[in-house]
């Protein structure tokens, strides 16, 4: 399908108001992302990127596209100079300007033709091509032992943050009781100290 000038201009054009994200945390969703980033400029949409070599498509990267090109100059720069946090653990998340190659729906450049061919064992580009597929294979493991390790991580996390909310929800429901039986008054009138400088 051919692809017109001006359609593969509009398509340009997005590409200067995307930003590029990478080394995302495998539990953030498209509202996390938004959230973090809309304070810096106005977010249209948040896709992520499959990685098709993770287990379940995990994606750890995201293309954000924002209102014009300026928010996202000023968005890569922030995320350059600030912790990014995700569920109260930073993340040393990289950002940069978008390229065209990383869309998958982008239209086909006018005028390009796409030419495939079978490799024979004896051409120079078959080594090259078969060093790829086991460099790729290679880099899978790694990434599924490093995906695993990091989601314990995140779990242990939000374990720890889930105990110490509830404690601190025990300790507000302690206060809440001793202020509305009345003991902070009774306390005072026993220990000779005026209610309002125990208030205080």
């Amino acid at each position: 399908m051919e692809t017109s000038d001006k359609e593969y201009a509009a398509f340009g054009e997005k590409v200067k108001r995307t930003i590029f994200i990478d080394n995302l945390s495998p539990v953030a969703t498209e509202a996390v992302v938004k959230a973090a980033l809309d304070q810096f400029g106005n977010v249209i949409q948040v896709k992520f990127i499959p990685n098709y070599l993770e287990p379940k498509n995990i994606g750890q990267a995201a293309l954000v596209e924002v209102e014009n090109a300026d928010q996202t100059k000023t968005i890569i720069s922030e995320l350059s100079n600030s912790p990014f946090m995700i569920c109260g653990m930073p993340r040393p998340i990289r950002a940069r300007a978008a390229e065209a190659e990383m869309f998958d729906d982008r239209p086909r450049k006018p005028g390009r033709k796409i030419v495939c061919r079978w490799l024979d064992s004896s051409d120079p580009d078959f080594e090259v091509a078969n060093k790829i597929k086991l460099t790729v294979r290679k880099q899978a493991e790694e990434s599924k032992f490093l995906l695993k390790h990091q989601l314990e991580e995140e779990e242990n996390l939000s374990k720890k943050q889930t105990e110490t909310l509830n404690a601190s929800y025990k300790k507000f429901e302690i206060i809440e009781s001793v202020v509305s039986n009345r003991v902070a008054t009774r306390l005072a009138e026993r220990y000779r100290v005026r209610v309002a400088d125990a208030e205080h």
